[in-house]
């Protein structure tokens, strides 16, 4: 059984209500935790690209990345759960683990099955909320995965349309 339905969940799925870049992210994270979402892309066997700058490299250990000097390029890592579902990690800092997915990829209710799976695998591995808010508005979940129970749940009123 889906996590959400898509006729529930539409609107927060609307690139103009919520920018198009929505900012996924994992609190109170760790060099740890960050080390096990790269472990879990690889295991998982994820399609991947590690950058830093214009430079494609193999992907790094997460304590060699999050310990870059200050004025460093942050490097980021393209994972793509699915063919059709792309994530964005940014390793802006080592106590959030924190993506951007792009909503007009997440259409429909395979999507959203996708995406979910997606916080799913994170959530599970980490044992930590994974929660998506509006593009510039961290601190208004909308959605995320809940540990206690083991799903995808609102966080938030959908808004009418």
């Amino acid at each position: 059984m889906a996590d959400l339905l898509w006729d529930d969940v539409s609107s927060f799925f609307d690139p103009d209500l919520m920018g198009s870049l929505p900012d996924v992210r994992v609190p109170d994270a760790s060099v740890e935790d960050w080390q096990a979402v790269l472990d879990l892309v690889a295991e998982n066997g994820w399609k991947c690209q590690y950058s830093d700058g214009e430079t494609v490299l193999p992907v790094p250990r997460a304590e060699a990345v999050l310990s870059r000097p200050a004025d460093a390029e942050c490097p980021d890592l393209r994972v793509w759960p699915s063919a059709e579902v792309l994530a964005i990690f940014r390793f802006h800092a080592d106590d959030e683990v924190d993506f951007d997915v792009d909503l007009r990829e997440l259409q429909g209710q395979d999507r959203l099955d996708a995406f979910c799976s997606f916080l799913r695998e994170i959530g599970r591995r980490l044992g930590k909320p994974v929660l998506m808010d509006p593009e510039g508005d961290e601190g208004h979940p909308v959605l995320g995965f809940d540990v206690e129970a083991d799903r995808v749940v609102l966080l938030a009123d959908p808004q009418v349309r």
